[in-house]
């Protein structure tokens, strides 16, 4: 797979791209390690916690995510999948491709992580609050679900400006190119 990984940026709603589904990786090479190394970067300028492969306009199964800010916690989630959902708790969540909204979204309190790292070694690791939650953010990611399809009536007139605002943008940019 051929990409320009130094040219990636997050991509922002409602660029479709954020809305597919992603294919497995199937192939562990550098292109794979530079595509997580970049987007861990990414993730980090934008101040965040976690960032999916869609989320930089690449339509792959693998999403990175650093939940202490500690250099040594970046990880990197490959063709992941989450088993054993416990116990459910609200919380507010923002998006990087959704800058300036916040959600009030529902998810497990806890759950167990399967999936490789970038060199294809599977690996399990079991995740609670901010890390269980950032996970299942990001996952819903690879299935083009965001936290735009957990919003209340409330959410939804609450973030109104700044959805129309982000519409207006990805138009505009349409249009420029």
């Amino acid at each position: 797979m051929q990409m320009d990984i130094s040219a990636l940026r997050i991509i922002h709603h409602p660029d479709p791209r954020l809305r597919k589904a992603c294919k497995p990786v199937e192939t562990f090479d550098d292109t794979i390690a530079g595509l997580a190394n970049r987007m861990l970067k990414l993730m980090h300028e934008g101040k965040g916690i976690g960032l999916a492969a869609p989320q930089v306009g690449v339509l792959l199964r693998l999403f990175v995510c650093n939940v202490t800010g500690e250099p040594n916690d970046d990880h990197v989630y490959v063709n992941p999948t989450l088993t054993d959902l416990q116990d459910v708790i609200e919380g507010d969540e923002g998006c990087l491709s959704i800058p300036d909204v916040t959600v009030s979204v529902r998810r497990h309190k806890s759950c167990a992580m399967h999936a490789c790292d970038v060199t294809g070694r599977p690996f399990e690791a079991v995740g609670t609050d901010l890390l269980a939650r950032c996970w299942q953010h990001e996952y819903d990611h690879l299935y083009g679900r965001m936290i735009l399809d957990y919003m209340s009536e409330a959410d939804k007139i609450a973030n109104r400006r700044v959805l129309k605002q982000l519409e207006s943008q990805y138009k505009s940019r349409r249009t420029a190119s």
